[in-house]
Order: structure tokens, then sequence, then C-alpha cells
């Protein structure tokens, strides 16, 4: 049987290239998205007809469902569906995010930087409690991963995105502490730290920062352009297989040299 992942903010971006690289890789997969806009963010978010569009194009190994990660109920649901259908659960990966600012941390609205922590820290750890506990009943020897999209801008100061900076932060923290918890488990714990990717976010991204559209960002990466979800989500199928064994509690920058 193959083996089970699923993976969060699943209707575009990061996600929806981790969903196909997973299932071109064998995995089953459940492709989960809230599927739905947030009236405190002013830019459009994934689709329910983009994460369906997204399972049709693959096969029967790979199902959609709508869940919000700030909802644990919902979590918890998405992972007893995974079980249910595919008898367990080998790898959960925390893609959801969303952006907001534009503005100092002061002057920017408190539903919106709400928002960015609820959904891209709040909704990794809601990830982890929902999912932790299906890895770890895998039978030993267990090869669990967890893997969270974190961000350069969890070690970069960005103006006018200091709630998302936070959040990022955040989820470098948790996964090395959930790396140290989950210790001789066979279950690990790792994150990708990606740089300008071309996503929506990003373009929400130039935007916020009145830039004419999200290419502009290119010219701050050593290599010289944006970042295809594609390379990001190739890393994050490395940490979920065998071959990342010896990885726990690392944050992995997928970032065209930003971080230099």
């Amino acid at each position: 049987m193959s083996p089970v992942a699923l993976v969060t903010g699943a209707a575009r971006g990061i996600g929806a290239a981790t969903v196909r690289a997973l299932h071109a890789d064998g995995w089953s997969v459940l492709a989960v998205d809230a599927a739905a806009d947030d009236p405190a963010l002013p830019y459009r978010l994934g689709s329910r007809d983009e994460l369906d569009t997204l399972v049709a194009t693959l096969d029967e190994r790979v199902h959609g469902f709508v869940a919000d990660v700030r909802d644990p109920a919902a979590l918890d649901a998405a992972v007893a569906h995974a079980r249910r259908h595919w008898g367990g659960l080998d790898a959960a990966v925390a893609c959801a995010g969303v952006i907001a600012g534009g503005a100092p941390l002061w002057q920017v609205p408190v539903a919106a930087q709400q928002a960015v922590l609820d959904v891209n820290l709040g909704g990794v750890l809601n990830l982890a409690r929902a999912a932790v506990p299906a890895l770890l009943a895998r039978p030993e020897p267990r090869q669990g991963r967890f893997v969270a999209v974190a961000s350069a801008a969890a070690t970069r100061g960005l103006p006018m995105l200091a709630a998302y900076c936070a959040a990022k932060a955040g989820v470098a923290g948790l996964v090395r502490a959930l790396a140290v918890e989950l210790g001789r488990t066979g279950v690990t714990a790792n994150a990708v730290s990606p740089g300008s990717t071309d996503t929506p976010i990003l373009a929400e991204s130039a935007r916020l920062y009145g830039l004419p559209d999200a290419g502009a960002f290119a010219r701050q990466q050593p290599v010289g352009r944006l970042l295809d979800p594609a390379e990001v989500a190739a890393a994050i199928v490395f940490l979920v297989s065998a071959r990342a064994s010896g990885l726990t509690g690392a944050v992995v920058p997928v970032d065209g040299g930003l971080a230099l």
C-alpha cells in the first residue's frame, strides 16, 4: 500500500504543488483547504473550484477535503477521513498560509492581524494536535513525518509584515520543540523556509508594498528569479521520505540563497 499524507492549503500555491509531487512519488493524499475567502483579508483565497480541479487532474489516490485549519474539529475530521479510507496516516504537511499588513504593526486592522496568526501559526499547531497521534498510531518501526512551511520571514525583519514574521518564526520554534517531544518515536518534525515563491501570497505581498507585480522580488534572491512552488514541494517530498530519517527539528531554506 502507498503511504498516506495530509496536506493543508492544498487548493493552490505550494500546497497544490506538494499534493502533485507527493502523488507523483506514490503517496495517497488528502488535499485539505478551507476553500473560502476570509472577510478580514482583502484578497482572494483558494477556492472550492481550485481544490476540485486539482483533485480531478489526479487519480483516486487523492481526495479533496474542505476544512479550515483554524477549526480543530475540522482537522480531526480530516485525519479521521484519511485513516478511514487508507488505514492510517504517515505524513502531515502544513502549507496553509495567508498574509496581511502593508502598514506599521499598530495600524494593521486587528482582524487581519489575527487571521495571519491564527492560520499561519495556529493552523500548524492545530494540525500537529490532530495529526501527530495518528502518526504515532502506526506500528513500530514507524517513519512518520510532520512538515510545516515556514518562510524566510521567520528570520528577516520585513517592514509592514510584522504579524507574518512573528507567525513564521513561531512555526520554526514549533517544529524544533515538536522534534524534541517526538524524540525516539520514529516520527520527525521539520520545516521548509521558502524565499520569494511565485504564489498568490507573493502577489498580495507585492500589492501591499505598492510594487507593480511579484516579479519585483526576484532581484533580492541570489538566483535572480522567483522560485516555482514545485521547487519547494520537492524539498517537502524529500523531508517526508525515508531518505530524510536523520533530519528532525530542521528548518530547511528553499530560498534561492535569500538567507545568505
